[in-house]
């Protein structure tokens, strides 16, 4: 509130000298052109005494006395042409003071909308790091988040016999804690059905196995899951993840997107915003992690003061005007399987490359048009774990799956 009282005082404060100035400035005690004629007389008084003293000859000035005499001609007329007073009208001087007074603080005002962060409390740049660095430290535990966290994947309906194979095969791990492959398969099939949390459970026991033989696609693997059962929070223990994945591959872009996240959750957005640009300014364009970036990078900006524009985002391919021109001369067996060459294509681009929530969604719609419904389910559930931390992307891609008759 103090920073509001002291800005306004200083707009107002300019406003009313410019105000008084303007004002001030409306009228004299006499018109410019009477000034003009009391100059001209003196200088016609002073080519007298000079021509007295001998200082300039008598040719010289008569015509000195001439030119200034046409001059006091010139003023005199232009006296009684505008009246007897001079200077501005006086409404328009009141209105060009009101009109400054209102431009200069509603102008301020909205400049620091615009520029400024009016929304965010009054604090030193060192209170707020403090206050990030306190809230990055207390942040509540995996465990903790995961209690109050709403499953964000629906339930899947899965057939009798595949409930079976599942108890046994939590079972067998049990039993066998381990195993890596049972380890690993129950992370699969925990995930494929959104328990997200059992998936992060069975992932940390392979990593942990697997001790310091564990790759760096093992620990992202747990990142993600850790990320997808806190639902999109970056807690104390996935940063611990992430700081190995880090060391061990410091460029990895997963790991840095998350790391941002976190920036942008403990009330750091220009930690953020640094990672983000740099990832978007890497690319590719199709990435997956682009997609989340693209939807908060914005709002990180904003936060951090720093004016950004988001670059346009290229469009998903699609086919030329030729396949168009081609599939109408097609039957539908052949217009069927060319639909089932570009699918195939598309789905193992994205499988290999990762791609944007439009492209992702295009796949989940194409298996639901092809009626194969196992194939849409099976990259929705993948989908939903790839852009788990972006909701507009989600809303694309349960849209999507809507369409195909995923969720009725």
């Amino acid at each position: 509130m103090t920073f509001w009282i002291i800005t306004a005082a200083l707009a107002l404060g300019v406003s009313l000298l410019m105000a008084i100035a303007l004002l001030r400035g409306r009228t004299g005690a006499e018109p410019p052109a009477a000034y003009d004629l009391k100059v001209y007389r003196a200088q016609l008084a002073e080519v007298d005494k000079d021509m007295a003293r001998g200082v300039i000859n008598a040719e010289d000035g008569e015509r000195t006395k001439a030119e200034i005499s046409r001059r006091i001609l010139s003023a005199d007329a232009q006296l009684r042409t505008g009246g007897e007073t001079g200077g501005q009208p006086a409404m328009a001087g009141k209105v060009v003071a009101v009109a400054t007074t209102v431009f200069v603080v509603g102008g301020a005002f909205v400049l620091y909308n615009d520029l400024g962060a009016p929304h965010v409390p009054d604090l030193a740049l060192k209170d707020r790091l403090a206050m990030a660095d306190d809230i990055r430290r207390n942040r509540p535990s995996q465990e903790e988040v995961e209690a109050r966290t709403t499953p964000t994947a629906p339930e899947t309906e899965i057939s009798e016999e595949y409930k079976l194979l599942m108890t046994q095969l939590r079972a067998a791990v049990v039993e066998r804690p381990n195993d890596l492959q049972g380890l690993r398969l129950l992370t699969r099939n925990e995930a494929a059905l959104g328990n997200f949390v059992a998936a992060r459970k069975a992932q940390e026991q392979v990593v942990a196995v697997l001790g310091n033989d564990a790759q760096v696609e093992d620990l992202i693997d747990l990142a993600d899951l850790m990320v997808l059962a806190a639902g999109g929070f970056v807690s104390p223990e996935a940063e611990r993840v992430l700081g190995r994945i880090l060391k061990a591959d410091g460029q990895n872009p997963i790991a840095r997107y998350y790391m941002g996240l976190m920036f942008a959750q403990v009330g750091r957005p220009d930690g953020a915003f640094r990672i983000w640009s740099t990832l978007l300014k890497e690319g590719p364009a199709d990435a997956p992690w682009i997609a989340p970036i693209r939807g908060q990078i914005e709002t990180a900006a904003q936060q951090a003061g720093i004016r950004y524009e988001l670059p346009p985002l290229n469009a998903a391919p699609g086919p030329d005007a030729d396949q168009i021109r081609a599939a109408q001369d097609m039957s539908v067996e052949e217009r069927n399987e060319m639909i089932r060459g570009m699918v195939a294509g598309l789905a193992d681009r994205l499988a290999t490359d990762g791609g944007t929530p439009e492209e992702w969604a295009r796949l989940i719609s194409a298996y639901g048009v092809l009626d194969e419904v196992g194939q849409a389910q099976a990259i929705y559930t993948e989908a939903l774990q790839v852009f788990a931390a972006s909701p507009e992307a989600l809303r694309l891609i349960e849209a999507a799956a809507e369409n195909a008759g995923l969720r009725q």
